[in-house]
């Protein structure tokens, strides 16, 4: 019976995460990889993570029943023309880029269509590199997949499987739906996180004051404005189509709003609230997403000498890792509250646990 070989290139936090879940699940697989970063292909080895480092235009890529296209997109589709001259018929290319169009588009100019079935897992974290990868990155995590227009449905259902056996959940869509939501839930939210912080610094004070009293409340919603620029540059460049579709339609209801104040339209202005709750209120939180998610809890606390050493001893003696902590002060919690950011779920749910127990009274956003 043969082995099924999986070929990467690239092995970021991504790809690494993909092939630390490969790895766990199915052991038995045959994994080879190239990375730039010849650190990177050592660590994998160190870590018995591939069984093969490759060169960068490696005949044994013709080995691979999958190969996952883990670089950024520019390279990804760079390496097509390289993948087409070795790869067997059956072997099936993957990519796991946030922007789906164009290298659609140059899958079809090249014929690949039957061999292409692009991937975007909605898992991520502020770090970044195979160091920081894990094998549990995509549980629970959507992960969206554009098939080319001739990939047979045997191909498709077999990669459903690798992705559900993974722990993802797998989303079919076209690639340009694909551009579409993602602009929309991803690549507008950053763009207007990083509108709203630079609004602040314009019209910010000579002391700062707007600068000092943003920790809370406006420091939380644009959180994702400390995104890399490195990252976010070329995303806007290469979904520009579809993000400049989203903006006009929000840019109508920045003015709409503006209409509604300025006209004192009190009950459009509580329905445009009231809606927003709703919708939100609607939206799953235990499934992943575009936007990374933070695991935290608000507790009150007395804002008092002592106050929150007595909190963080008390996860600590638990075994409980706090990546953030601090005391807000803003008016939707009427007081003070702490606000304590962990590393993963599991930690989150066991420290609400241990709060409540103690009778700490606990918010949730």
């Amino acid at each position: 019976m043969s082995t099924t070989t999986i070929g990467f290139i690239g092995l970021g936090l991504i790809g690494g995460s993909i092939a630390k879940a490969l790895r766990k699940f199915h052991p038995e697989y045959r994994l080879m990889a190239y990375s730039a970063t010849p650190a990177t292909l050592e660590l994998a080895k160190k870590e018995n993570l591939i069984d093969v480092s490759l060169s960068s235009q490696d005949e044994r890529f013709c080995e691979c029943d999958y190969i996952f296209l883990c670089a950024p997109v520019s390279t990804n589709i760079q390496y097509l023309d390289f993948l087409k001259t070795v790869i067997h018929p059956d072997c099936i290319i993957t990519d796991v880029g946030s922007v789906k169009g164009e290298i659609h588009q140059a899958v079809t100019m090249l014929g690949l269509d039957g061999n292409f079935i692009g991937g975007h897992p909605m898992a991520g974290s502020e770090k970044t590199g195979l160091k920081n990868a894990k094998d549990y990155l995509l549980e629970n995590a959507y992960y969206l997949i554009t098939p080319g227009g001739e990939i047979s449905v045997t191909k498709l259902g077999n990669f459903l499987d690798l992705v559900q056996s993974m722990g993802a959940i797998p989303m079919v869509l076209t690639y340009e739906e694909h551009d579409y939501i993602t602009a929309a839930v991803s690549h507008l939210p950053h763009i207007v996180a990083a509108s709203l912080v630079n609004l602040v610094h314009n019209l910010d004070t000579p002391d700062h004051h707007m600068r000092t009293v943003a920790a809370g409340g406006f420091k939380d919603i644009t959180r994702i404005a400390s995104s890399s620029p490195d990252m976010w540059q070329p995303i806007c460049l290469e979904n520009r189509r579809q993000i400049s579709r989203v903006l006009d339609e929000y840019i109508r209801l920045l003015v709409q709003a503006r209409c509604w104040v300025d006209q004192e339209e009190a009950t459009d202005i509580y329905r445009m609230f009231e809606q927003a709750r709703e919708y939100r209120d609607d939206i799953p939180d235990n499934f992943g997403g575009p936007i990374r998610k933070t695991y935290d809890i608000y507790c009150d606390i007395y804002d008092e000498a002592g106050g929150i050493a007595t909190v963080a001893t008390m996860l600590a003696t638990n075994n409980i890792s706090i990546k953030n902590i601090g005391i807000i002060h803003n008016r939707e919690f009427g007081e003070g509250v702490l606000r304590i950011e962990f590393y993963d779920q599991e930690s989150c749910s066991t420290a609400e646990k241990v709060l409540s127990d103690r009778n700490y009274t606990l918010h949730k956003l």
